[in-house]
């Protein structure tokens, strides 16, 4: 289906991308495992497949349902968010400029500092919430601003609108990270960024048992034919049965977003208001520095927070291994509760602080999740 504005985020969510198979009239999608596609007697490709790498039906469909659910022209779908976010970097030349937040995501400071950056792009990490540091770093080679809001693990709120502002003043692109608040809570193509980048593991995927990422773009245009015959020859595809249980995951993203949201709203004032926590990180909070940005921008906070614990990282590490509800994970976006010492999954060269624990909240019910907590805490 083609997006219809008229149409909420809960009937896109369960429509984008479903067809009804015309042969058999199965309304779940079919998983086209073949990797290979029959030619035509003249040797063209009439039916749109050739090669799985190229193009599959079952990445067909998630790829139009991302593009819907974005309110965009198209999406790229990839074996892994990393795999998506390198791949929009690599549409960039030798010698070109990217500008991120100092707080950005460890594996996309990773993929820059020991892939991207030795092959020739250069980067600058910014406070990205600080517009004129932003301005202050932009020069004649800056082609891209990424940005992520809320960013992981420190929940910051970047002003989207204002980020893509400066972006095109000075001739460069506007991509921003939406994994966290997804196309539920945020929109960024609206607030005009020209591409948004999706780890589908997390929040669209939803049960912690697929990898995925996407790219999905506000315009069809060169540079989103370079991504795809990036995603053609480096081949960093997502396998057809991860296709469908992303779309499947997909149909009730809505509702569990909605909930994880509530809850982890529910949490953040229960940690706020704790002698034992000494910050707690989280936008939905009015005490946050991002929350009048996130207020205007998103239509509620999403499901992942973060505190930090008096007494240091031996304190935070006991705390984690309290908690009875909460799986020690990493990662986040199912359907359980997971709670994690960040700084040491990062490793050297964390810029996380060593007290800190991030929590994603599942859908449990809050009061458990709370009562867990509590006593973990003490």
């Amino acid at each position: 289906m083609s997006e219809d504005s008229s149409l909420h985020i809960e009937t896109l969510a369960v429509h984008a991308g479903a067809t009804p198979e015309p042969a058999t009239g199965a309304v779940s999608p079919s998983i086209h495992l073949s990797t290979i596609f029959e030619r035509d007697a003249d040797g063209g490709y009439s039916r749109g497949y050739s090669y799985q790498r190229k193009a599959n039906p079952s990445r067909g469909s998630l790829e139009t349902a991302l593009a819907v659910m974005e309110g965009g022209a198209a999406a790229a779908a990839f074996s892994s968010g990393s795999a998506a976010t390198a791949t929009i970097m690599q549409t960039l030349a030798r010698g070109e400029h990217v500008i991120l937040p100092g707080d950005a995501y460890y594996g996309t400071r990773v993929i820059l500092n020991d892939c991207l950056t030795p092959w020739g792009l250069e980067a600058t990490y910014v406070e990205i919430g600080d517009l004129d540091a932003v301005r202050a770093a932009v020069r004649p080679s800056t082609r891209m601003i990424w940005v992520e809001t809320p960013s992981n693990p420190m929940l910051k709120v970047a002003d989207i609108a204002a980020l893509v502002d400066i972006a095109h003043a000075g001739g460069a692109i506007c991509v921003c990270d939406n994994t966290l608040a997804t196309p539920v809570l945020s929109r960024p193509l609206s607030d005009g960024a020209d591409f948004v980048v999706h780890a589908t593991t997390k929040y669209i995927g939803g049960h912690s048992d697929v990898l995925g990422g996407a790219v999905i773009a506000r315009e069809e245009g060169a540079r989103f034919e370079r991504l795809r015959h990036l995603q053609h020859a480096l081949g960093a595809v997502p396998s057809p049965f991860d296709c469908w249980l992303a779309l499947r995951g997909m149909r009730t993203l809505a509702l569990r977003v909605r909930a994880q949201s509530t809850s982890a709203l529910e949490l953040a004032r229960f940690l706020a208001s704790h002698p034992k926590v000494s910050a707690v990180h989280y936008p939905g909070l009015e005490s946050a520095s991002g929350h009048a940005v996130a207020a205007r921008q998103m239509s509620g906070f999403g499901g992942l927070l973060s505190f930090q614990v008096r007494g240091g990282e031996a304190a935070a590490m006991a705390v984690a291994a309290r908690c009875r509800l909460f799986t020690r994970a990493t990662s986040f976006g199912g359907s359980e509760s997971l709670i994690e010492h960040r700084a040491s999954i990062e490793g050297p060269g964390t810029t996380t602080p060593v007290d800190l624990l991030r929590v994603s909240v599942g859908l449990e019910h809050p009061s458990d999740l709370i009562a867990d907590l509590k006593q973990a805490l003490a």
